[in-house]
């Protein structure tokens, strides 16, 4: 166990944040495949804390369900009214202690609206908190404009915080500094419980201030300290959608960034978007105007876009993928798929087959080698290796009530323009004409055909579309033919 493991982290999300404008609550906001909230959750697992306590206010149902399916382990407590952020920590402490929790140790509280945050940084200000003996310690920042933010005041002589002063409230000197309150702290738990106790209402808001807390330990001879984040933008907190977008392209970047490094080609990361959840291995090529989400894989040598949109999807090593969706699919290593090509849920293509141009499928099994060249409709089907199927084929596999399963063997060759109506098998070897609806099980090395026999009308176009220049047309060639005679 780490010397540094808090007793607790408090994560603040109790908040409507109506300047989002959105009926969804502001932590619930995603941002590179996690919400806000569920960021920072992330970030303070990394710091493997005994209990990890989220407070909820506004929508606290949603987040609470929220929060059970991405980390079935944290606790929620409930803030009834939002009283300020003092009030949510006493909030989260009392869940605690209201289920025999005795803390001893160090308590992180953190925002749930700040998805830059680290666990590295969190870390950081763990030990820092730890090894300077502070009874608090503020999680800071070094900004190039410090408008707007609380200053942090030191001592000279000793390093120790001795004000947060608001902007509105600072001195010329003050303003001048550009260090800044990130509102992330460490506390001491027994002191924290102790102080939270004594915090007053008589503000401007009637709120209890959590800022009060480092004022009473102070008075009370207890160090305050900070640790400097190591970049500043990890602290920004998301209030309205630009924020957000701001803090998906900075975290978007640092994604990239993160896979470049590991031996990923971005030929463009301007238009390249990544979630969190997304893996590569090296030598994996991702092309302009791609976005890779959820639990998505690109193996060794894998190269996808540009202009795709990849969703729970494996890249198999060395797979091509060009213009293409895909959800919930496997791509086979060497296989080709696009471009223009959609892959819906269930898709599984083996190694070296192929989804080409305007192919869309679903539920599908394409064994290895196996050809779907283009236009074509493969769903809920089984095909085995080294089959070929005809251009513009449609597997016909809903009749209106219930899906079907087609059976396709291996080595086959289905014919341009099959409708292959479920359920049906089409044995190994066998061949089906083009032009046909097959309805009726092929045996292996058979060849189908199921079209109406062709009847050609002499003279139909001069009879119904006299003077048509179709008509003159088939004179012209008619006196032609006869003139070679």
């Amino acid at each position: 166990m780490s010397a540094n493991r808090p007793a607790a982290v408090v994560v603040l999300a109790a908040g409507e944040g109506t300047r989002m404008k959105s009926a969804t609550p502001k932590v619930l906001h995603a941002l590179c495949g996690r919400s806000l909230v569920g960021h920072v959750v992330a970030a303070s697992r990394e710091l493997s804390p005994e209990h990890l306590v989220v407070v909820v206010g506004h929508a606290r149902e949603q987040v609470s369900a929220h929060l059970a399916e991405i980390d079935a382990e944290v606790r929620t407590a409930v803030q009834h009214e939002q009283n300020g952020t003092g009030h949510a920590v006493r909030m989260g402490l009392e869940e605690l202690s209201d289920s025999g929790v005795a803390l001893d140790g160090t308590v992180i509280v953190v925002c749930g609206d700040t998805p830059l945050l680290t666990g590295e940084t969190l870390q950081r200000l763990a030990a820092a908190h730890s090894g300077d003996g502070n009874a608090v310690t503020v999680l800071s920042a070094e900004v190039p404009d410090a408008t707007g933010y609380g200053r942090i005041v030191r001592d000279d002589a000793s390093g120790a915080v001795t004000a947060i002063v608001e902007h509105k409230d600072a001195t010329d000197t003050q303003r001048a500094i550009r260090e800044i309150n990130s509102g992330v702290f460490a506390f001491d738990a027994q002191l924290l419980t102790d102080a939270l106790g004594k915090v007053r209402t008589d503000n401007s808001q009637g709120e209890e201030y959590l800022t009060d807390v480092l004022g009473i330990l102070r008075e009370a001879g207890h160090r305050v300290g900070a640790c400097v984040a190591a970049d500043h933008r990890e602290i920004v907190g998301i209030n309205n959608r630009v924020q957000l977008a701001e803090a998906r392209r900075l975290l978007n970047d640092r994604l990239l960034e993160r896979a470049m490094l590991s031996g990923v080609t971005v030929v463009d990361p301007a238009t390249t978007w990544i979630d969190v959840t997304v893996t590569f291995e090296p030598d994996a090529l991702v092309h302009p105007g791609t976005q890779l989400l959820g639990a998505t894989h690109l193996a060794a040598n894998a190269e996808v876009g540009p202009n795709s949109r990849l969703t729970d999807t494996t890249v198999g090593a060395g797979a091509v993928v060009a213009f293409t969706v895909a959800d919930g699919a496997v791509v086979g290593a060497g296989a080709s798929v696009g471009p223009y090509a959609y892959l819906r849920p269930g898709t599984r293509l083996g190694a070296k087959a192929k989804a080409g141009t305007y192919v869309e499928m679903k539920n599908a099994t394409i064994g290895e080698g196996t050809k779907v060249p283009h236009l074509s409709y493969v769903g809920d089907a089984t095909i085995g290796e080294q089959t070929n199927i005809g251009a513009a084929s449609v597997f016909v596999n809903y009749d209106g009530v219930n899906k079907h399963h087609t059976t396709i063997g291996s080595h086959c060759r289905t014919g341009a323009d099959n409708m292959l109506v479920a359920p049906v098998t089409i044995g190994d070897g066998a061949y089906t004409a083009a032009g046909s609806v097959i309805t009726k099980d092929v045996p292996p090395g058979s060849l189908a055909v199921a079209r109406g026999q062709q009847r050609n009308i002499e003279g139909w176009v001069a009879r119904k579309r006299p003077g048509s220049a179709a008509a003159q047309a088939a004179e012209a060639a008619r006196r032609e033919d006869e003139g070679q005679q």
